[in-house]
């Protein structure tokens, strides 16, 4: 890593380092978000495309295209002139120790920084299965891979976070809860119950423990009205002393900034 992360999310507000382009799901090009980044007097601004899997999946990118995407970063750098500073970054899928954050691959990519983030799991035939999508699609692969057994489907979840955060190789946990959200609407309450609680609770010390910065990811802000984690979280790793940074996880030029004020204005109540 080439820059101190530490540093920027304490001295301002006016970061982001999880985006996403037209080199994974997302929908505009690196150059229309760095200029909305500029429009929008961001200052620090990564770009974190869903890294490359060894297994199909529409929403991540290719290893051909890795070279093109540092690329277009460094020509992103060049036409903002300093007015920011755009970083090469991947959201890396753990998938098993063999593919993760850890991974030989991804040292080898010189990266300004990495997230580590879950999106698939197995099932109980050996099949990754990507749990992170609309809820509808949630549902039916509930149905066809898992039996309906949401329980396996978040312990499986929180067993796979908590081998990617022991393996480490990454600088901040993407969307640590993220599971919560389909699982609240596939079994609504499913948050409160006390197995849950339990390993929420087991998994946040395993993140406290580990110093990671721990991203307050605000996607799902307005169409869901949570964030990842979800704020009864906050309290506990502030306490802690956990260092927070708020992200966008933008897919759409016009997101980059969405609900980023909210959350800094929670976080800083809470931190009083």
């Amino acid at each position: 890593m080439i820059m101190d992360l530490h540093e920027i999310i304490a001295s301002t507000d006016r970061y982001n380092f999880h985006s996403h382009t037209q080199f994974c799901d997302g929908r505009d090009t690196v150059a229309e978000i760095a200029a909305a980044a500029v429009a929008g007097g961001f200052i620090h601004f990564g770009f974190s495309p869903h890294s490359p899997i060894p297994i199909p999946s529409p929403c991540n990118m290719t290893v051909e295209s890795v070279d093109a995407f540092k690329t277009e970063i460094r020509i992103a750098n060049d036409m903002a002139q300093d007015q920011c500073r755009f970083y090469t970054g991947m959201e890396i899928d753990f998938l098993n120790k063999d593919w993760a954050p850890a991974s030989p691959y991804f040292a080898d990519l010189d990266l300004d920084y990495s997230i580590g983030s879950v999106h698939f799991i197995r099932n109980r035939h050996g099949e990754y299965v990507d749990i992170d999508g609309k809820f509808d699609s949630f549902k039916d692969k509930m149905a066809k891979k898992f039996d309906n057994d949401i329980r396996y489907v978040v312990n499986e979840y929180y067993r796979a976070s908590a081998e990617m955060l022991a393996m480490g190789g990454f600088d901040i946990l993407g969307h640590m809860d993220k599971i919560g959200q389909n699982a609240s609407y596939f079994h609504p309450g499913i948050e409160e119950e006390g197995w849950y609680c339990d390993l929420v609770d087991s998994y946040m010390a395993e993140v406290i423990s580990s110093g990671i910065i721990v991203e307050i990811n605000t996607k799902a802000r307005i169409e869901h009205g949570r964030f990842f984690p979800g704020e009864r979280y906050w309290k506990k790793l502030i306490d802690a002393g956990v260092p927070l940074m708020i992200n966008s996880d933008s897919h759409f030029a016009g997101k980059i900034d969405a609900s980023r004020a909210e959350a800094f204005d929670i976080l800083n109540r809470l931190k009083r």
